[in-house]
């Protein structure tokens, strides 16, 4: 009885007054049951940004509105909660087209090293929702036990609503509990002077600086998905930073003595703004070109290499704007990673060159070399994707388990022999093709890329999160001052007056889920209790009568 006692109290009935009855007892289990303890997790908004004048993604961060899945037929002014499995493009439609409060997308907290079906299709097509700006505010949420659990029972209270049985709907209505999911009540606001960060650093190669020509080598950093905190880019482009940095050291140890050196300057980049059309290039040019006399772009620049997306498949695409003119530098080292990739071990690689011209009349360029291109500098991208919609480029499902850590190796022992062929081609005539320089201890070191990728994927790397003293870009440029000379910092910031980019706040909310009933529940609480209280009304108002009548029966003298 202690527990009925209790919640009569808590539910204004004095426990010593009349006995409850069982329909009392029956209206406080519904009360016991309509409440239940508030769950609190962290949530990760979509995107929201502004590039070329256009703003994407979500606008909105207030949520305050019941569960239901995409079961219900019905989502107006209802949060949508739905695993990444459930994705599809109609799906999305439908919750637009309803007008559906909110959005929680449930994403897996391991992934397999293959994706297939919903999963694959999210990621193909998850650049889709954030092309155009939503009012709809959209969450993303790694899954949990009771993250889980509250899907489920969202989904029967969704399920039921839409039965074919009215007595089940009705039953449904009534008994079904859904959740009330909340945000704080705030806005998002433009992040202000948000910069993007450029890193430089050289080895000089042997012969006069201002008469040796440079090989530029570039990477960007940063990653890209539908959420900014679960960017977390180990292949696009973890994978080209790791294998830049490895390069580094690697030709730090032949360029280390004089005589060894090339025959060319190496500029090694480092560029912030990658995933936003590679603004950090852009900048880090116009710096070069228009504003620096002395810069080495300004001189005798061989071709500049752009790293993206190496750590899986079994082909290497050398992706240009224009075919390199034979006879060039660019011409040389494609034939001389041609060649590598021909000799042995590495037999099992395909190699093309994908010819893309820049389209003028698009604001978002495919790959980073169309930046040079358009300098009319000689550039390529080297990468294993044959696109730039693979959806593996910007995709929170990038994540470290789809790493192939082997052929992220296989494919720096390809570069590197390649560019050292095409670098010391002088010396090196007369060296047969399967003799390789990259052995030993100037072999490519699995575990040196393991663990810089591990620490690349161990936080998000969206660029609206590196500032400019983030420990990504404060370690970077110290392995860079450690093996290379002449080091620079290039800090850049949007026009105030016509920004290129902008960035916005509230990417990361609390978001709290209490249990409630329907608003028929209410309607059904007020019937049951009405019906109680009439029922004492009538007893009370028929006691006397009752009980003088039973009093005369059971004193009525019996007859003889």
């Amino acid at each position: 009885m202690s527990v009925w006692r209790g919640a009569a109290m808590r539910a204004g009935i004095s426990p010593h007054g009349p006995c409850i009855s069982w329909m009392m007892r029956v209206v406080v289990l519904l009360l016991l049951l309509s409440g239940m303890s508030a769950l609190e997790f962290t949530v990760y908004r979509m995107q929201q940004f502004g590039l070329e004048g256009r703003s994407h993604g979500c606008r909105s961060v207030q949520v305050s509105a019941e569960s239901r899945t995409l079961d219900a037929e019905l989502l107006t002014r209802r949060c949508v909660i739905m695993k990444l499995s459930d994705f599809s493009m109609d799906k999305w439609a439908q919750i637009l087209s309803q007008s559906a409060a909110a959005a929680l997308i449930l994403v897996p907290a391991n992934l397999p090293a293959e994706l297939r079906g919903p999963e694959q299709l999210f990621m193909e097509r998850e650049m889709e929702i954030l092309r155009n700006e939503t009012l709809l505010p959209v969450y993303f949420t790694l899954e949990d036990p009771e993250l889980l659990k509250m899907y489920e029972e969202s989904r029967a209270v969704s399920l039921s609503l839409t039965s074919s049985s009215a007595l089940e709907v009705m039953i449904g209505m009534v008994m079904g509990s859904g959740f009330q999911m909340t945000t704080s009540v705030v806005q998002s606001k433009p992040i202000k002077s948000p910069s993007m960060v450029t890193l430089e650093g050289q080895l000089s190669g042997h012969g006069e600086a201002a008469e040796t020509p440079t090989v530029v080598v570039v990477a960007h950093y940063d990653a890209f998905g539908a959420s900014p905190f679960l960017a977390y880019g180990a292949d696009s482009n973890g994978s080209g930073v790791s294998m830049l940095l490895e390069m580094i050291r690697l030709f730090h140890l032949l360029y280390s003595a004089p005589r060894s050196r090339g025959r060319y300057n190496i500029l090694f980049t480092l560029s912030g703004g990658g995933k936003f059309n590679y603004q950090g290039s852009k900048r880090w040019l116009e710096e070069h070109l228009d504003h620096s006399e002395t810069s080495v772009l300004h001189e005798n620049v061989a071709f500049i290499l752009c790293l993206d997306t190496l750590a899986n498949g079994d082909s290497l695409h050398l992706h240009v704007s224009r075919p390199p003119a034979e006879g060039t530098a660019q011409w040389e080292f494609m034939k001389e990673l041609q060649s590598v990739v021909m000799s042995s071990p590495f037999l099992g690689v395909n190699f093309s060159v994908v010819h893309k011209k820049i389209n003028l009349g698009e604001n978002i360029l495919a790959w980073e070399h169309e930046q040079f291109s358009l300098r009319r500098l000689p550039a390529f991208t080297l990468s294993h994707l044959d696109s730039h919609k693979n959806g593996l480029k910007n995709s929170i499902l990038d994540t470290r388990s789809r790493v192939d850590l082997k052929k992220l190796r296989r494919n720096t022992e390809i570069l590197c022999e390649a560019l050292a062929r095409f670098l010391y081609k002088d010396t090196m005539k007369k060296t047969p093709r399967h003799v390789r320089i990259f052995e030993g201890d100037l072999g490519v070191q699995e575990q040196r890329l393991s663990a810089i990728l591990d620490w690349l994927t161990s936080q998000p790397r969206a660029a609206q999160l590196i500032t400019k003293n983030h420990p990504v870009l404060t370690t970077m440029e110290h392995l860079f001052r450690r093996h290379l000379k002449d080091v620079r910092r290039h800090v850049f910031k949007p026009d105030d007056r016509n920004p290129e980019f902008v960035f916005y706040d509230q990417m990361k909310q609390t978001m709290t889920s209490h249990r409630v009933k329907p608003a028929v529940f209410d309607l059904f609480m007020a019937l049951v209790i009405a019906a109680y209280l009439g029922l004492i009304h009538q007893i009370i108002q028929n006691f006397g009568p009752v009980y003088y009548k039973f009093i005369q029966i059971i004193t009525k003298p019996k007859k003889k």
